[in-house]
């Protein structure tokens, strides 16, 4: 084969984050093999691609004091219990050898490190495969699941003068350690899990300022499994109709977790209003008063890793992807696990499994009298839930 050539196969698999192994996992169980170069028509065939350079998703990149113990929303990857570990062991040096045991267990041959640069239709014909270009060549696949999370794309909102402050501004992905701001005035931005675990992290060292855009309504109740199939289904609702999924405050409301009751016993779960905008020194507040900082932490949230998917021209003017049971409406061929209401950890494990029911059941229905698979456009499957 020309080196030039697309390599064929029947699904890529972009992440090896929780979603992407759940994907992996699934597909080997259901018969498919990892794709090597003596691969044939007659075998089921898949590869999965990772941008980073070694196995853990993005656990590897956490800040070194999120700890087992206050890490929010661990959930086992299929067919393999997370190993006991000490709670005050950091996230970041106990999950990444878990995920890379997982892999050789499994044998699932993650391609790393891998970049993903677009996905596009091979031609016109709607029968025909998605290209998947990288860094290292061209994959032609029947199908796309795609698993790229969200670390990667942190949203920095958009406020007047906010290049002209002087201080340091950084994002919860960039962030290491609460000594770095000893002594400083830290303004705080967000109302998310993170927003209050470094509010409450940093409030020790450093006077601290936590400001949201709206006040928060904190929820005493326990998010149970009633409250959870609510807020999963309004999710899903909006990637039904191709809105941005929204963040988990906005569907889930904020409970009550241990860092934030340290921080109101304290006396620095104080939420301010929004700044109307920055200056070099310090903030402007809507009363026109000024308040001096020497760091802005944005712990706003992150974005879906989509920009490689912009080639299939999916986005609905409402600004998402219309997707349901984690496939694309307007692309049947393409999957996004780890999207919407398939976010958290335990929905990536599910939506991993009912892609791969879904991608078998076209193969099946397609593959012919002599063992090959037909290249025919895929009718959308029967919804499976995957909430």
């Amino acid at each position: 084969m020309n080196e030039s050539d697309p390599r064929h196969v029947d699904v890529v698999v972009i992440g090896a984050g929780q979603a992407g192994l759940s994907a992996g996992y699934h597909l080997q169980r259901r018969g498919f093999e990892p794709w090597d170069a003596t691969s044939d028509a007659l075998r089921r065939t898949f590869v999965v691609l990772d941008a980073n350079p070694a196995a853990g998703g993005a656990w590897q990149h956490r800040w070194p004091s999120l700890r087992m113990g206050t890490v929010n929303g661990i959930h086992e990857l299929p067919g393999a219990t997370v190993p006991p570990a000490d709670p005050r062991a950091a996230s970041r040096d106990t999950l990444p050898p878990y995920f890379a045991d997982y892999e050789q267990r499994f044998d699932l041959r993650v391609q790393r490190p891998v970049q993903v640069r677009a996905v596009r239709r091979a031609d016109a014909d709607p029968r025909g495969r998605l290209l998947v270009e990288t860094d290292h060549g061209t994959w032609a696949a029947r199908y796309v699941i795609n698993a790229t999370g969200t670390w990667t794309k942190p949203f920095w909102p958009s406020y007047p003068g906010r290049s002209r402050f002087r201080g340091r501004q950084l994002h919860v992905a960039d962030y290491s350690s609460a000594e770095e701001f000893r002594g400083q005035r830290v303004i705080v931005v967000g109302a998310g899990v993170s927003g209050v675990q470094l509010l409450d992290e940093i409030s020790h060292v450093a006077d601290t300022v936590w400001m949201t855009r709206r006040p928060p309504q904190w929820i005493d109740d326990d998010f149970d499994v009633p409250a959870r199939v609510a807020a999963i289904a309004g999710v899903e609702d909006r990637v039904r109709r191709g809105l941005p999924p929204g963040s988990v405050i906005s569907v889930t409301g904020m409970h009550w977790t241990p860092w934030a009751r340290a921080a109101q016993a304290r006396g620095v779960l104080v939420r301010h209003p929004m700044f109307s905008s920055i200056e070099e020194n310090g903030v402007r507040m809507p009363d026109g008063s000024f308040l001096a900082a020497d760091a802005i932490l944005w712990a706003t949230g992150f974005r879906a890793a989509l920009d490689h998917l912009a080639p299939l021209h999916l986005r609905t003017p409402g600004g998402g992807i219309r997707a349901d049971a984690s496939r694309a409406t307007d692309e049947p061929r393409l999957f996004l696990v780890g999207y919407g209401p398939s976010a958290s950890t335990v929905g990536a494990n599910r939506a991993g499994r009912a892609a791969v029911a879904q991608i078998i059941a076209d193969l099946d229905e397609r593959r012919g009298t002599d063992g090959t698979i037909h290249e025919a456009h895929p009718a959308p499957a029967p919804r499976i839930d995957v909430a």
